[in-house]
């Protein structure tokens, strides 16, 4: 897989969304019901709300259909939004690993590789972008009792994969912020848990990561809530997108409103935790107590 061909297929995410969002400002410009609208292409309400959110694949013909139904007759536009249907269907690399990944992480993993800066708190373990192999097998391992081997190192492999996206050649910026409680829990053996902290203190230097560490000693702090993670995209026309992963599901939040809370807390977590030569000095603190 080159690197034009993992930001093609991740761009496909992207474009899906993109698209979805337009046929809805169409359709709601046009004072349309997503049930007429699932009518003239034969389907349901549902399909027409799943089109329009980004989370499944487009139909040549159904695009047409809706745009017919919608009064788009402007040729040039047709062409615009049909061009931005095929190219949405550019199946991902990450199809190959469909027997080990949930649909809805699918969406995940191609707006993560899509976007331009990805922002994390995490508090139960460390990122998975940040994860060594032994500790991504030692979190796999703890969270699958009794899963076979081979599916747990095809759930690894598709974490080693997905952390391609820090050094390809269209790399985000990743601003992560972990928790110590992140650090502090033992996943796997003391090595395992000595090879992560190093891992970490290497990984923080590299130029496209900031990684801050929110030590207990600060006390109470914004991340209340829990873990999440903020994508934001090179689009103008795409909204930052909030990310809450659920144990069956996960929730995509774009709402300005809400997306803005977020922020808030991010910048909150940002700015009180210690900077990044700090928080390195904390990990060697840590790996010489490990």
């Amino acid at each position: 897989m080159t690197a034009g061909e993992s930001s093609g297929a991740s761009g496909s995410v992207v474009r899906r969304i993109l698209l979805g969002s337009q046929l809805r400002r169409l359709r709601e410009s046009r004072g349309i019901t997503r049930e007429a609208a699932g009518y003239s292409i034969r389907a349901s309400e549902s399909k027409i709300s799943r089109m329009e959110l980004g989370r499944v694949s487009f139909k040549a013909r159904d695009v047409e259909d809706l745009l017919t139904l919608y009064g788009v007759g402007d040729e040039a536009e047709r062409g615009s939004l049909l061009g931005l249907a095929r190219e949405a269907n550019v199946a991902g690399w990450w199809h190959s690993f469909g027997d080990v990944l949930p649909g809805w992480f699918q969406t995940y993993i191609g707006l993560e590789g899509a976007a331009s800066l990805i922002r994390v708190y995490e508090v139960q373990f460390v990122h998975g972008l940040l994860q060594t192999e032994a500790y991504a097998q030692a979190v796999v391992t703890r969270g699958m009792p009794g899963a076979p081997a081979a599916e747990i190192d095809r759930r690894v492999a598709l974490r080693l994969e997905r952390q391609k996206v820090l050094v390809s050649e269209r790399a985000p910026q990743f601003h992560a912020v972990l928790d110590e409680a992140a650090l502090r829990r033992p996943y796997g053996d003391r090595a395992v848990m000595q090879g992560q902290l190093r891992h970490l203190i290497e990984i923080s230097e590299h130029p496209g990561v900031t990684l801050q560490i929110m030590p207990f000693s600060f006390g109470g702090h914004a991340g209340e809530s829990g873990a999440f993670t903020m994508l934001s995209f090179p689009e103008s026309d795409l909204s930052d997108i909030v990310y809450l992963e659920q144990l069956t599901s996960a929730l995509y939040l774009d709402k300005r409103e809400e997306v803005a809370q977020y922020q808030r807390v991010m910048e909150r977590l940002q700015k009180e935790g210690p900077d990044p030569a700090e928080s390195r000095d904390l990990l060697r603190g840590l790996l010489q107590l490990t």
